[in-house]
């Protein structure tokens, strides 16, 4: 599945899941724009990227601010061109009890992992609509999908990226661009071994009985991003080992 030719964004790709999705993209052949606010992990995931043999670059900024996206699209377009494929991998997944939430950490969580993929959108899609050609995977939650105790703020986001993904798909479908999502579910990454989760106690919970890898997310990314992909849109591709069967 060549990608040669492609300009790809992936939020969040300083470590975990965008980490992986951006060095798969770029070994597909596409040119990949890492951005994060961590613009140190995102110099680390493009260097590895080049190391390889890639094309890339690194954007530092906040994925749920309008200016700081507006400068990483033009420094995208500037350095590699027009951006062909964007994955909306940022976010927050922070657990508290629904008791101890307040507005600010509601509304700091939504900022990130639901306004910040609106916002990337609309700054992207006018090259996708010009070129007739785009790809959209947001990074959704099998979370939105079960129910997380403690994650009431994080599932919610996340159904409204399904959500969203939905509505966009329908209206750019005549458009050239796909628009889907892949809800990761008990994936190995620096997040969940941060996380409260005992990952060894409720790896034999699961019917793999083991977490899956980030690398089972990116590959699932760069199918959807891929031309094999091109009549299949407004679609939830889990990944997560069974967890969640719909």
């Amino acid at each position: 599945m060549s990608l040669k030719g492609k300009v790809a964004v992936v939020t969040g790709g300083a470590r975990g899941l965008g980490h992986a999705i951006a060095l798969k993209l770029a070994k597909d052949g596409a040119a990949v724009s890492v951005w994060d606010l961590n613009r140190e992990g995102a110099e680390e995931t493009t260097a590895l990227i080049r190391d390889r043999g890639g094309k890339a670059m690194a954007c530092g900024g906040n994925s749920a601010s309008a200016v700081d996206i507006a400068k990483a699209v033009a420094a995208t377009r500037d350095v590699l061109g027009p951006i062909a494929i964007l994955v909306n991998n940022a976010a927050l997944s922070p657990f508290c009890k629904f008791e101890d939430l307040t507005e600010q950490i509601w509304d700091d969580l939504m900022a990130i992992n639901l306004k910040g993929p609106f916002l990337c959108c609309q700054a992207v899609l006018p090259d996708m609509v010009a070129a007739g050609w785009g790809r959209i995977v947001n990074i959704s939650s099998s979370s939105a999908q079960t129910g997380s105790a403690r994650q009431t703020h994080y599932a919610a986001s996340k159904a409204g990226i399904i959500g969203f993904t939905k509505s966009l798909a329908m209206e750019y479908a005549t458009s050239g661009i796909t628009v889907n999502n892949v809800p990761p579910g008990f994936v190995n990454t620096e997040g969940l071994q941060e996380s409260p989760v005992d990952v060894e106690a409720f790896a034999p919970m699961t019917p793999m009985k083991r977490p899956g890898r980030p690398e089972n997310i990116a590959a699932a990314v760069a199918f959807l991003a891929s031309e094999d992909a091109d009549y299949i849109t407004g679609h939830t591709l889990s990944v997560n080992g069974g967890r969640y069967l719909n």
